[in-house]
C-alpha cells in the first residue's frame, strides 16, 4: 500500500490520533498535573509571591529618587579624586564643582536610571522586570566562542540557584573508589558541608525559620522572633529550596522562578536589612530587596556583592568587617553565627588581594551565571565550571618570587609548596574547629540555645593543618593526595585528620567538657575528650580493620593521582545525632534538627524527632528514593548493603540512633586571607616548626635534613628547596 493510501486508511487515522492524544495528554499532566503531585509527594509548597518592598512610584517620585542617587553617586566618585590631606572646607569645596561639572554629571548617573526612564518602569518586579530587557544573554567562552543563552534558564541552572547537579565533573572519590557521578547513574549531590549551619545539609527542613528568642537585655522580658535558615544565603526566594532539580524530570515552577533574588547579586545599593523571615498564608519565607532604589544601582558585580553572602562562609558573621552581619534586619533580625566557617576572610583588611582592589570576578571569571570554583576540590560542592581553572598561577605564574635576594629557592619550594601554604601564616581567632550539637549552651545575649563550639583555632597545627593535595577529595571532605615519594606511609585518614595530639588542644577539649558536664552530668569526661580527639575510637575492631583495607583498595590510587603539592587545610569536626543502622568505616547517616525546637529549648534529641517527620526525610527512607539516589549516596559514604529504610522513629521515639563524633575530621580549603608576607624559613624547617613531616610521609633521613639548624643560618638554594622546580598539574 502506498503511503497515501495508507494515510487514508481509517484504522491509521484512527491511532494516528490516538497517538497524537496521549501525547497531548501526557504534556498536559506533566505540565500541570506533575508539579501538583511532586509538591505533595514532598510536603512543600509554592504560592504566588510578593513583596512589600516592590512599589510602584509616580514620575515626580521617580525622578526625586534618580535626583538622589546621581548625586550620591557622583559625590562618591568626587571624594575618591580629592585628596584628603587638605583643610576639609577646602576639599568640601572642590568635591562640589567637581560634582556638578559636566563631565561628573553624564559620567557618574547610574545607567539603569535612563534604561528605566525611557522604558516606563516606575516598579521593580524581580525577575519579570529584568526580563524585559535581558531575556537572553550573550556568553563569552574560553576558547573564544560566543554563544546566547536564555537568561532565566541559565541562572534557574546555576548552582547558585539550585546547589546541586547530577552531572559529573566532580573532584570527588566515594570511599568505594568511584568518582562522584562519573557512571551511569548520577544522583544529585553538590551540598554536604558539615560546618554549615544545620548538619546533613537537610535545607528542607531548615531552610526558613522564625525561632522566638528570649535576649537578657533589651526586650523587656518579650519574646523577640529571629530570622534563622539555609535561604539567607541563596538566592530563591520561595518557601524551600529547588526541589525539583533534585528530579531526573520536572522543572521549578514558574512562580518559584519570581521569587529570584537578582539584585542581591546585581545592584549595588541592597539593603540587607530586608533579608529576613517572614511569614505569610502558605508558610515561611525569606524576604528581598526590591526597592526601585536597589533596582536603579544595577552595576558590574564586585566583590561587595558577593561578600553579602560569601563573607558568611569564609569572615564569619563576627567578623569585624562583615557588612551584612552589620545589617541583620529592621525586623526578625538574622541570627549571628558566632564561630567562622572557615576563617579566611577577603577583606582589604585581611587580605593582600582584596586591598589591591582585586574583585572576585577577576578570578572567577564568570560564563553567563556560571561561576567557576576551580578545579580543585575537596568538599563535595557542586561545580558550574568544572574544567575551569582557578588558581594563583593563573596572574602570578610558576615563579612568582622576583624581588627577594633569595628568589631561586623561594621559587623553587613551589613544586612541592602551595602559594596558600606560606601566604596564609593563620586563620582567624573564632575558627571552628570541633562543634558539639548535641549539648548546646544557652547564649543569654541572643536569648537562644546555640551548638557549643567545644575549641576554636586560627592557628596551624590547631586550627588548619597541612596536607599533600593533588585536587582530589573524598565524600565527606578529606583531601586526597601523597608524598611524591610514593609510599604508603602518608595516611591521614588513619592520622592527621583522625586524632588530634596536640596536648594544648586536648586540654581545651577536657576544660570544656568539664564545663559541660555542669550543664549535662551523664558526660564522662574522659571518654567525651577520647572521642573528640580520637574519633576512631568509636568504631568497632572489625569497623576499624575495613576502614583500613578500604582506604588501601579504594583511595590509593586516586591518592596517587597527579602531582601533589603541600596545601593548608581548616579542620573541622561536629558531634551530631547519627541513623546508626546507616554506619560503616567512615561514618554514620546524620540526621537533621528543627530550628525552633533547637534554638528555643534546646531539646535536641526532641529536634531531631521533629525534623525527621518532615515529609521529604520520610520519604527518604522509603523505597523509591533508595533506589533513585540513597543506595548510591551510601555506596560513596563507605556503607555497604545499601540504604537500610528503617525510619529512625517509633512511637515518638529514636530507635538505633546516636550522638558520634564524625569518624574524620573535614578538611576544607582556605584560598583567601593571604597576606603579602609569607612564614620565614624557621616556621617550617625548625625541629619544632609547623610542618609534621614525618606525618606528611617523609622519610628519617629527609627529615634530619629538612631540620637541619644550619639550613636556617645559612640559606642554600640546593638544600632547602624540596624539589627543583617542575610543571604541576592545576
Amino acid at each position: 500500500m502506498n503511503p497515501i493510501a495508507t494515510m487514508l486508511d481509517p484504522k491509521y487515522t484512527r491511532r494516528l490520533f490516538i497517538g497524537i492524544g496521549v501525547l497531548i495528554a501526557l504534556a498536559l499532566a506533566y505540565r500541570f498535573l506533575y508539579p501538583i503531585i511532586f509538591d505533595a509527594y514532598v510536603g512543600k509548597t509554592n504560592a504566588p509571591l510578593t513583596y512589600d518592598t516592590s512599589k510602584r512610584l509616580t514620575d515626580v517620585e521617580f525622578e526625586a529618587l534618580a535626583q538622589s542617587l546621581s548625586e550620591d553617586a557622583r559625590r562618591l566618585k568626587a571624594e575618591a579624586v580629592v585628596a584628603v590631606d587638605q583643610n576639609p572646607f577646602a576639599r568640601e569645596v572642590k568635591i562640589e564643582m567637581l560634582m556638578n561639572t559636566e563631565s561628573f554629571i553624564r559620567d557618574s548617573e547610574p545607567r539603569h536610571i535612563k534604561y528605566f526612564r525611557e522604558a516606563g518602569i516606575r516598579q521593580y518586579e524581580g525577575p519579570k522586570t529584568c526580563l524585559t530587557c535581558h531575556a537572553t544573554l550573550e556568553v563569552d567562552h574560553p576558547d573564544g566562542t560566543r554563544s546566547t543563552v536564555n537568561t532565566l534558564d541559565d541562572l534557574v541552572n546555576s548552582v547558585h540557584f539550585k546547589f546541586q547537579t547530577m552531572a559529573g565533573g566532580f573532584s570527588t572519590y566515594g570511599y568505594d573508589g568511584r568518582q562522584v557521578n562519573a557512571g551511569p547513574h548520577k544522583i544529585p549531590v553538590g551540598k554536604i558541608d558539615r560546618a554549615c549551619g544545620i548538619p546533613g545539609s537537610f535545607t528542607w527542613t531548615g531552610w526558613a525559620a522564625l525561632i522566638s528568642s528570649h535576649p537578657e537585655h533589651g526586650s523587656n522580658g518579650e519574646v523577640v522572633l529571629r530570622s534563622e535558615g539555609c535561604g539567607q544565603c541563596h538566592i530563591g526566594g520561595n518557601y524551600q529550596p529547588a526541589t525539583e532539580k533534585m528530579m531526573p524530570v520536572g522543572d521549578v515552577p514558574d512562580m518559584a522562578k519570581e521569587g529570584i533574588d537578582c539584585l542581591i547579586c546585581h545592584a549595588a545599593h541592597y539593603d540587607m536589612n530586608q533579608r529576613v523571615v517572614i511569614r505569610d498564608e502558605y508558610g515561611l519565607r525569606w524576604n528581598q530587596d526590591r526597592s526601585l532604589r536597589a533596582a536603579l544601582t544595577v552595576a558590574p558585580i564586585s566583590s561587595e556583592t558577593c561578600l553579602r553572602c560569601h563573607q558568611h562562609n569564609m569572615g564569619g558573621d563576627a567578623y569585624a568587617h562583615n557588612d551584612a552581619a552589620q545589617a541583620l534586619g529592621y525586623q526578625h533580625q538574622r541570627l549571628l553565627h558566632r564561630g567562622a566557617k572557615r576563617g579566611n576572610p577577603f577583606s582589604p583588611a585581611d587580605d593582600a588581594h582584596a586591598a589591591a582592589g582585586i574583585q572576585c570576578t577577576d578570578c572567577h571569571r564568570p560564563e553567563g551565571h556560571k561561576i567557576p570554583r576551580g578545579r580543585l576540590g575537596v568538599d563535595l560542592v557542586a561545580n558550574d565550571l568544572p574544567d575551569k581553572t582557578v588558581s594563583c598561577e593563573t596572574c602570578h605564574g610558576r615563579a612568582p618570587h622576583n624581588a627577594s635576594e633569595n628568589k631561586a629557592l623561594l621559587n623553587g619550594h613551589i613544586a612541592r609548596l602551595a602559594c596558600e601554604t606560606c601566604h596564609i601564616p593563620r586563620l582567624e581567632d573564632n575558627n571552628v574547629v570541633l562543634r558539639d550539637w548535641v549539648h548546646p549552651t544557652w547564649d543569654a545575649e541572643e536569648g537562644i540555645w546555640e551548638p557549643t563550639d567545644v575549641y576554636r583555632s586560627g592557628e596551624p597545627g590547631k586550627g588548619f593543618t597541612y596536607l599533600w593535595f593533588n585536587g582530589n577529595g573524598t565524600f565527606l571532605a578529606n583531601a586526597l593526595g601523597n608524598n611524591p615519594n610514593g609510599s604508603d606511609t602518608y595516611d591521614p585518614l588513619m592520622q592527621q585528620i583522625a586524632r588530634i595530639d596536640d596536648s594544648e588542644v586536648i586540654a581545651a577539649v577536657r576544660a570544656k567538657a568539664t564545663e559541660l558536664k555542669q550543664q549535662y552530668p551523664a558526660i564522662d569526661i574522659e571518654r567525651y575528650v577520647q572521642m573528640a580527639t580520637d574519633p576512631l575510637s568509636q568504631l568497632s575492631p572489625e569497623l576499624l580493620e575495613q576502614r583500613r583495607a578500604m582506604i588501601q583498595a579504594n583511595l590509593r590510587t586516586a591518592m596517587n593521582d597527579g602531582k601533589s603539592r603541600i596545601y593548608p587545610f581548616k579542620l573541622f569536626n561536629a558531634m551530631m545525632y547519627e541513623d546508626m543502622s546507616n554506619q560503616g568505616p567512615f561514618g554514620a547517616m546524620i540526621l537533621p534538627f528543627d530550628y525552633n525546637i533547637y534554638y528555643e529549648t534546646g531539646d535536641t534529641a526532641a529536634s531531631v524527632k521533629r525534623a525527621i517527620q518532615d515529609p521529604i526525610v520520610q520519604r527518604m527512607y522509603q523505597e523509591p528514593f533508595k533506589r533513585y539516589m540513597m543506595d548510591e549516596f551510601m555506596a560513596y559514604f563507605g556503607v555497604s548493603g545499601g540504604w537500610k529504610t528503617i525510619y529512625p522513629l517509633v512511637n515518638d521515639q529514636l530507635v538505633n540512633v546516636e550522638p558520634h563524633w564524625m569518624r574524620q575530621m573535614g578538611t576544607l580549603m582556605v584560598n583567601h586571607g593571604i597576606q603579602r608576607q609569607g612564614h620565614d624559613c624557621a616556621a617550617c624547617h625548625a625541629p619544632n616548626g609547623i610542618m609534621d613531616f614525618k606525618l606528611l610521609g617523609y622519610t628519617a633521613e629527609r627529615i634530619a635534613e629538612l631540620q637541619d639548624p644550619a639550613l636556617l643560618r645559612k640559606p642554600s638554594v640546593t638544600t632547602l628547596t624540596t624539589a627543583a622546580p617542575e610543571s604541576v598539574a592545576p
